[in-house]
């Protein structure tokens, strides 16, 4: 209720009260831990864009169906960048996801039933993808399952916020209080009063209060009657208690932000934007944010994928992270040199270092060491005799 409504009620016109500004209320302080887990999902889904899944067919890196299927296109609906994005969005605010194999496509599951056991497969029914449901159940070996953690680290958030999130509504209240127009209106309200005096009343209180509270303008007159006095009490909103500045509001939630960015092991700075040691805050995410979370996903895509004596003959696939640092070209040509020098990479691997096309010819794949290097026993052998 506003002041003017407030005032209003004195003289019987009291209008009724709805729930749209305490709906409202309620809803602002859930998006602020609602931006700060979506911002989280969405850096580490946007991180996860950048790599790559690499095919091997017994040690050698190739392109096929399944490299199609998880680069390109996964289903006829979605790139690999929108179902990576759908894949990570489930698993983290689900902590866990499922995707099924259907006609050689993969689809993320939107809801679905599942039926643990312990010594047989686990069933998945009602699979629901988009609006269509599947007739059939799923069995572990026909869809891949991945699960984040043991318990749902997101019904932690929940359960931290629902009291938190009380204390940015207080400081938003206070603070809205601590700056509102506050005036001492002294009159004579109990004398009878006159059709014609009602009128007065009525002008005064709904357009000449409703001009003096909520002037956009730089000011506002306010024409005061006869028989009444206004002290305006209103205070600046600088004094009082420490809640009344907006940036203490901002430090609530961003607390929201560090709370939410310690639970996904994101770094505080990158969540937020900071540039300060942007370097060490990224190799920090990469280490326990990203990469574990592409083994994962790269793991139980081998499992579901192939075979047994497959992966042991080195067929497989890896999720390749080492694309998401940008790096500058000068300073790899130091270290491409290097791993030139001793044999570690062929050409190919270094322009594939440097995000070019690989030259489709055999002496690109061969490795040259450079003469500076010998092998231990070599160097046992010069010595001969008693040396």
């Amino acid at each position: 209720m506003g002041v003017i409504d407030w005032v209003k009620s004195f003289f019987g016109d009291r209008d009724a009260i709805t729930l749209t500004d305490s709906y409202y209320e309620l809803a602002i302080d859930y998006f602020f831990k609602k931006l700060a887990v979506e911002t989280c999902v969405d850096l580490i889904a946007n991180t996860l864009v950048r790599c790559e899944f690499l095919t091997f067919d017994k040690g050698k890196e190739y392109r096929g169906d399944n490299y199609y299927l998880l680069n390109v296109s996964p289903n006829q609906n979605q790139n690999a960048s929108e179902f990576l994005h759908s894949l990570v969005n489930h698993l983290i605010m689900n902590n866990e996801c499922l995707v099924i194999m259907q006609n050689n496509s993969l689809y993320v599951a939107d809801d679905y039933n599942t039926v643990k056991f312990a010594m047989f497969e686990n069933r998945y029914e009602n699979v629901k993808v988009g609006d269509f449901t599947f007739s059939k159940p799923f069995f572990e070996s026909e869809v891949i399952h991945l699960k984040l953690n043991d318990s749902n680290i997101t019904n932690i958030i929940d359960g931290l916020y629902s009291s938190y999130g009380k204390l940015i509504t207080s400081a938003m209240n206070i603070y809205k209080r601590s700056n509102a127009k506050r005036v001492v209106l002294k009159g004579d309200f109990l004398r009878p009063q006159t059709d014609e005096e009602q009128k007065l009343i009525n002008e005064m209180f709904d357009n000449q209060f409703k001009a003096w509270f909520e002037a956009d303008k730089a000011g506002a007159v306010f024409q005061l009657q006869k028989g009444y006095e206004l002290d305006d009490l209103s205070g600046n909103g600088k004094n009082g208690s420490a809640a009344q500045n907006s940036r203490d509001i901002r430090a609530l939630a961003d607390d929201i932000f560090d709370f939410v960015a310690m639970a996904f092991h994101v770094p505080r700075g990158l969540l937020k934007g900071d540039l300060a040691d942007i370097e060490k805050q990224t190799d920090n995410f990469l280490m326990f944010c990203i990469n574990p979370l592409a083994e994962l996903i790269a793991d139980e895509f081998n499992r579901k994928m192939y075979t047994k004596e497959e992966f042991l003959n080195r067929t497989y696939l890896k999720l390749d992270t080492t694309r998401i640092k940008i790096l500058d070209v000068v300073d790899l040509a130091t270290a491409c040199d290097k791993f030139f020098a001793i044999g570690v990479n062929s050409i190919n691997d270094n322009l594939r270092m440097l995000g070019r096309e690989r030259i489709d010819e055999a002496w690109a794949d061969t490795r040259f060491v450079t003469k500076n290097y010998e092998s231990v026993e070599n160097i046992e052998n010069m010595k001969g005799g008693d040396g």
